[in-house]
């Protein structure tokens, strides 16, 4: 007889939550104006609202705290990590942030203008508005099949190359580099394929352009490219990851995920031409170069963190969780994209709650209910965060609403899951009841969906 799955890890320690009641919850939600983002921890049973920084780390990890390097330059954890880094990805130049966004900013704070446009595959919410808050455009060249969530496709995460080549043919002058997110977290955490990799290097370097990978979960996507592409599945995660990022010039990464840490980032480049000009927004923005915006423990922990979560074991105990999730759901129909993703499930919002009108944001209005259900939060990628059209003003609805239920990296079981799985369940029994959603009261221009306040209608 085969042996059932087991986790890949022993459990060391652990923490107390607590359960509320649905009167507690009522209070607390409304007092938060309806965004999950305002509730206090404490205030949470199962917190699905991200898996940045979430996670749980290692006994090496801490171990490795214990010795690190606070030394203001030239530290000894930088280089840990640069090497780490570099041995991973090929990448000889390293700049240390204290996470992704921060990243972004530097990085981008020298290679994007006002006027310019930067193709790639539903570029998240801080690469989005980094962009358009430079007054620039980021299209979105994702393969349409993505827009289909019970479409069942391998990569659903890749960039339509027919698209992403008329953009480069139409606004050639414009695009300072293509950006390619692994996994594509805004299409429900789906991978990118290695061939899609290699085919967006080949047209970057037909029309003389730069290709940077946003990183946060380049762990998760070499897993899939491992599991289903063929000719990798005999492949080392560590040995899919040194390929993929030979198809790109630099990356950025939010550490926080695939990282294992509670915060970090980075940017690596074999560009010294982007160095040199990333590195005085560095100093600007975060730090000393061989700092950034991290400290020399952190670094040390997210050096161990890195190579740690390029091995298959530990890759393959997250994703099966997630999978095991999306199978519970499956009996009882309840839609999300498929197939699962690495990181999380995203429930298709408005194919549970058809009676609520897209104007009333149809992904927040289902968030809102399961908390109230269960104390449970997940976070909404749809509507809400897609912001105002920068010209127009106007809310974009063109895209999927989705809930997002992201899961911690060895922080819940298996019995979590199974609650999660019946607590959705009750909201989608009466979702036939829930009519209503809910109206903006105040909202900031960009990345709204943080700070935004609501009212239940």
């Amino acid at each position: 007889m085969e042996l059932p799955f087991a986790e890949s890890w022993k459990i060391k320690m652990v923490e107390p939550i607590r359960k509320s009641t649905r009167e507690e919850r009522e209070k607390w939600i409304k007092r938060a104006h309806y965004n999950l983002f305002q509730l206090r921890a404490e205030e949470v049973y199962i917190d699905l609202l991200t898996d940045s920084g979430t996670g749980a780390m290692s006994d090496r990890q801490w171990a490795g705290i214990m010795v690190g390097d606070e030394s203001y330059a030239g530290a000894k954890s930088f280089f840990n990590l640069k090497e780490t880094i570099e041995k991973i990805t090929g990448f000889e130049y390293v700049i240390p942030t204290h996470q992704g966004r921060a990243a972004e900013n530097v990085l981008f704070s020298y290679l994007v203008k006002e006027g310019d446009i930067v193709p790639g595959n539903s570029h998240f919410d801080t690469t989005k508005g980094h962009i358009e808050g430079r007054k620039a455009i980021a299209l979105d060249c994702t393969i349409d099949e993505a827009k289909n969530t019970q479409l069942e496709i391998p990569f659903k995460g890749n960039v339509d190359i027919q698209k992403l080549e008329k953009a480069l043919e139409e606004y050639c002058d414009r695009i300072p580099f293509i950006i390619v997110t692994i996994t594509n977290n805004t299409a429900g955490g789906q991978p990118v394929s290695m061939e899609n990799l290699r085919q967006v290097s080949k047209i970057a370097k037909k029309y003389d352009k730069r290709v940077i990978f946003d990183s946060a979960r380049f762990a998760e996507n070499a897993y899939f490219i491992k599991m289903r592409e063929e000719g990798y599945g005999k492949k080392s995660i560590k040995e899919i990851c040194k390929e993929m990022f030979k198809y790109a010039d630099a990356m950025t990464m939010s550490a926080k995920k695939d990282g294992i840490v509670n915060m970090g980032g980075f940017i690596a480049t074999d560009l010294q031409e982007w160095y040199d000009g990333a590195k005085s927004y560095c100093v600007q923005y975060e730090g000393y170069l061989t700092y950034g915006g991290m400290n020399g423990r952190d670094m040390n922990a997210l050096a161990i963190g890195l190579d740690e979560n390029t091995e298959f074991d530990n890759l393959h105990t997250r994703i099966h969780q997630v999978e095991y999730l999306a199978k519970r759901l499956d009996e009882f129909g309840i839609p999300y994209q498929r197939p699962a993703g690495g990181h999380a499930l995203f429930i298709d919002a408005p194919k549970v709650l058809t009676c609520v009108p897209k104007e009333e944001f149809p992904a927040q209005t289902l968030a809102i209910e399961l908390y109230l259900e269960a104390g449970i939060r997940g976070c909404e990628i749809g509507y809400l965060l897609a912001d105002r059209d920068p010209l127009t003003r106007e809310n974009r609805f063109e895209g999927l609403d989705l809930l997002r239920l992201a899961i911690p990296r060895r922080v819940y079981t298996d019995n979590h899951m199974d609650v999660i799985a019946v607590a959705l369940k009750n909201v989608y029994d009466r979702r036939n009841e829930i009519t209503r959603g809910v109206e903006i009261l105040w909202e900031a221009p960009l990345m709204r969906h943080f700070t935004v306040q609501l009212k239940r209608l």
